[in-house]
């Protein structure tokens, strides 16, 4: 079956109907997704009949929240400018702020991070870095990652798995104070991106106990104030934030100020109601976020989690919608999983750990399978055996919802086991810790991730800032098992193909991969097929290169005839790299094709990069098209 991408979304809607609808994948107590050959416990289905064919999800399609008599007309009027407390207790004076309940999220964070925040250092991505020398004002140039953990106070959530509460206290109200000093009102800035302020009111209202235990008098009163002021202008801000995880961030902390704060029950079916639209607006029909990020598929998941367990501290039933938005958001990000646990190199990030998956997994409850076959998430998941192949066969990200964009189209990786053979470098998103700036535009580049380059150009156009220009426009993909011959008659195999028109204005060529996997694993076989876009193709030749990145501890050498690789994994397994038939086709002449063994890097899932190998198949091409075809073999 041949699917279509294209970078035109469908605008997601929202409408005030009556409450119907399921959740979409199955819950376990355990709190582990299931094996990909075990059954759910329980099944309810989404009828997704519905959904209009596109990219964005239209939510309220699948599940409506609930309205009743009076709720549209409260809304409406606090969209409009009408305080709050004239709507809830029109004939009263304004309740004193506080927070009503204190919430008890699932969510844990990283105990290392917390351990160092009371050593005396905020700890991103193994750099560490001072309390005391941390500039928390917005003209401040932190790196991406401690920017983020300071102004979004996520390190609340690994001060507060450090140690017992009491113990962290102190570490809690210093830092809360010092940024309190350098920010006390609202400006622009990193500190007042509107991510960054979602983020952080979350933050304080559901670890309230830490920084509001009154253990320093003056930075209670100034802290309930900030939080309301915080409320106060994500409710005017937020509706004016691009589509994206920045606006669900908003919407969310909008809608826990409602749940937490005196009177706050017009603020909450405002929040509700944006959020429900904004989520449908970030995530696709399979449940992919369209940034295509690892990163912020779990930060989405992270944000709904917090929220979802501030509705239960204060004891009321949140919209179906968002239970049902988080399960859809758990089988894609378990699609990029390895068999090691940790997460593929993807649009930017690094291989985030193990640890961290599993335990946002826990938190949620959910137990489902990874999703193999997405339709709009882009990534296309085999495995045989031990063997697990990722395949980006899915365009770039549009701009408005791109993060750290990756010209990675048609990139793969492969683990087999613990070990991971082939890779993408990764890190581009925090470049500036132990990654260097200066090499984070090239970690986007096509030729840091495991597929072709033509001319040692961009599949798509690598901007500053994170974001994407014109080149790969089109993807299609087909999927299907078919029969292949073996020594012991037939097996099946996963076949997919893919290809894209990156190189087709600049070359006149379009891309298209094929990547067979045998059922057990065994042998992965690899098609790089250039097309002329045209009957009268473009005269002369081009220069072409195929990079596979070796995975971290991959013993790498090349045959005596320099048409094959031996592939060493850490845990001792053996893998053939094997060029196969007329490399470049009649064309092209074999002494125009050579496989040399270059220079990488990869980033571990800390944020740090080693040194490591590639493979390289390169040489001239046809204008005219050309075809390169690849084996990888695990011998024994």
């Amino acid at each position: 079956m041949a699917t279509l991408f294209n970078k035109e979304p469908v605008e997601a809607e929202f409408e005030e109907i009556a409450d119907e609808g399921g959740s979409a994948f199955a819950l376990g107590p355990e709190g582990e997704p299931l094996r990909e050959d075990e059954e759910p416990q329980t099944a309810a289905s989404v009828d997704a009949a519905s959904i209009e064919a596109g990219r964005a999800l239209a939510l309220t399609d699948v599940i409506a929240p609930r309205t009743r008599p009076g709720e549209a007309l409260i809304r409406f009027a606090y969209r409009l400018g009408v305080p709050g407390h004239a709507l809830a207790a029109p004939f009263r004076r304004p309740a004193p702020v506080r927070v009503l309940a204190t919430v008890q999220s699932p969510i844990t964070g990283d105990r290392a991070a917390g351990i160092a925040l009371r050593a005396g250092h905020f700890l991103a991505h193994g750099v560490k870095q001072p309390i005391h020398s941390v500039e928390f004002d917005a003209v401040a140039r932190l790196s991406p990652g401690l920017e983020r953990m300071v102004h979004s106070f996520s390190w609340l959530d690994d001060l507060a798995v450090s140690a017992p509460r009491e113990d962290c206290i102190a570490v809690a109200e210093r830092i809360t104070s010092l940024w309190l000093d350098a920010n006390p009102s609202p400006a622009k800035g990193p500190p007042w991106d509107v991510e960054h302020t979602g983020l952080r009111l979350l933050a304080w209202l559901v670890h309230a106990p830490l920084v509001l235990a009154g253990q320093d008098g003056a930075l209670k009163p100034r802290l309930l104030a900030a939080i309301e002021e915080t409320a106060n202008w994500l409710d005017r801000k937020t509706v004016r934030h691009g589509a994206g995880l920045g606006q669900v961030a908003g919407w969310a902390a909008v809608t826990a100020a409602g749940l937490l704060l005196p009177e706050g029950r017009p603020r909450r079916l405002y929040g509700e109601a944006a959020l429900i639209k904004s989520l449908g607006e970030l995530v696709a029909e399979d449940g992919g976020v369209l940034a295509r990020c690892p990163q912020a598929q779990m930060e989405a998941i992270r944000i709904l989690t917090h929220l979802l367990a501030c509705y239960e501290a204060v004891e009321t039933q949140a919209p179906d919608a968002l239970w049902v938005m988080r399960e859809l958001l758990v089988p894609p990000l378990l699609a990029l999983r390895h068999e090691d646990g940790a997460l593929g190199s993807w649009q930017g990030q690094m291989a985030i750990s193990a640890d961290r998956v599993a335990s946002l997994i826990a938190s949620t409850g959910i137990r489902t399978r990874p999703l193999n076959e997405p339709q709009h998430w882009g990534y296309q998941r085999l495995r045989g055996g031990s063997t697990v192949v990722q395949f980006d066969a899915g365009p770039p990200p549009r701009a408005r919802h791109t993060r750290v964009g990756c010209a990675s189209t048609l990139a793969f990786e492969l683990s087999d086991g613990p070990s991971r053979l082939i890779v993408n470098c990764g890190g581009a998103a925090i470049a500036g810790g132990h990654v260097p700036a200066r090499i984070g535009q090239g970690l986007r580049a096509t030729a840091a991730h495991s597929t072709l380059v033509l001319d040692d150009a961009n599949s798509t156009a690598v901007l500053l800032h994170g974001k994407l220009g014109r080149g790969a426009e089109t993807v299609e993909v087909e999927r299907r098992v078919v029969k292949r011959a073996s020594g012991n008659g037939n097996a099946e195999a996963i076949r997919v193909e893919a290809s894209h028109d990156g190189y087709a204005a600049r070359f006149g060529l379009t891309h298209s991969r094929i990547l067979t996997l045998r059922s057990d694993g065994t042998e992965l076989g690899g098609e790089d097929i250039l097309l002329p876009v045209s009957r009268k193709g473009k005269t002369g030749k081009v220069g072409f290169a195929i990079r596979f990145h070796l995975g971290r501890g991959v013993e790498a050498r090349i045959t005596q005839d320099k048409r094959g690789a031996s592939l060493l994994t850490p845990d001792g397994k053996l893998w053939q790299f094997r060029l196969r038939g007329n490399m470049g086709g009649e064309a092209a002449r074999e002494s125009e094709i050579k496989l040399s063994l270059e220079d990488s890097l990869w980033v571990d899932g800390e944020g740090r990069p080693h040194a490591t190998e590639q493979l390289v198949i390169e040489g001239l091409t046809s204008r005219g098209g050309g075809q390169f075809s690849w084996l990888l073999k695990k011998m024994g």
